[in-house]
């Protein structure tokens, strides 16, 4: 019988052209693409904001806040996932959301199975991984929030 204690539960999540992978403790739920326009003026990478649980999230475009362009998701595609904030901005901004461009899949992960891979990383990159031979983006989580948490509530 295999250890699982040495496993971690991820989700990957297609956005542009990349997969984000993320423990399945930083997500809060994967929802359906429905999102309000911006308002006039919002920033490049906000694609709008999600009426969730009563909460007014921001939805977070993972390509534009890297300094790609906001790319929406065609319909029946894409999803939202809803993120765990974990920084010390907690108690203003609990949750964010990020646009995704296709079904976010959940994956198992051995300390064997992921390695760091060197190049160019964008802001919103923490670093760049190979997870069983498939590339992957593990996202600035502390970037993210800093952007959303400049919003007005």
């Amino acid at each position: 019988m295999n250890d699982n204690s040495q496993t971690l539960s991820c989700v990957m999540i297609p956005v542009g052209g990349r997969q984000l992978l993320l423990p399945n403790v930083s997500i809060a739920e994967v929802v359906d693409y429905a999102s309000n326009d911006p308002s006039a003026g919002a920033p490049d990478w906000l694609a709008g904001r999600l009426d969730w649980r009563g909460l007014d999230l921001p939805v977070i475009s993972y390509d534009a806040a890297n300094g790609g362009t906001l790319a929406i998701p065609g319909e029946n595609r894409g999803r939202i996932v809803v993120l765990n904030t974990i920084s010390s901005n907690r108690k203003k901004l609990r949750f964010m959301a990020l646009i995704t461009q296709g079904i976010p899949s959940q994956v198992r992960i051995t300390e064997e199975q992921i390695k760091q891979l060197e190049g160019e990383n964008g802001p919103a990159d923490l670093m760049r991984v190979d997870v069983d031979g498939e590339a992957a983006w593990i996202p600035n989580l502390d970037y993210l929030e800093s952007l959303a948490s400049e919003l007005p509530v």
